[in-house]
């Protein structure tokens, strides 16, 4: 019976964050962005650090690094980001925006925050409080 209830807790979260992301992305082709919910994630993290490896980028953002390397390759092919090499030590590379994508992200930034709280409508500050340190305490129990 307990199994049952934790079962149903882990299927509400994890159809949650589905749905929370298919919301996002589906706003973002409606609003006619050329960039991907995940492609979004990326710039912003750049965006509020003027340079990261793509080890630290990949940790920021929750992804693996083929995939990080995917959405990079993407973001630099339309030019909004670029890639260097750290000159003390040559094996690193970094990431940082071009003025056009931190242009983007700052354009972007008022709409995304918009599209977001949608999902936090109807939602009392209590609400939030117990939210996140619901959602803290999973987390840390995951890495424990």
């Amino acid at each position: 019976m307990l199994n049952e209830k934790f079962d149903r807790y882990s299927f509400i979260l994890d159809q949650t964050a589905k749905k929370v992301k298919q919301f996002a992305q589906s706003s973002f082709t409606e609003k006619g962005f050329d960039i991907t919910v995940d492609q979004w994630a990326v710039l912003k993290a750049l965006y509020e650090n003027e340079q990261l490896s793509q080890k630290e980028l990949a940790k920021r953002c929750g992804k693996d690094q083929p995939t990080l390397t995917r959405i990079v390759d993407i973001l630099l092919k339309k030019g909004l980001a670029e890639r260097f090499i750290d000159e003390t030590d040559r094996r690193s590379l970094y990431l940082h925006l071009t003025e056009e994508g931190k242009l983007k992200v700052a354009s972007l930034s008022p709409i995304v925050a918009e599209i977001r709280m949608k999902a936090w409508e109807k939602l009392t500050e209590k609400d939030f409080e117990d939210f996140t340190r619901i959602l803290n305490t999973i987390y840390h129990n995951l890495n424990a």
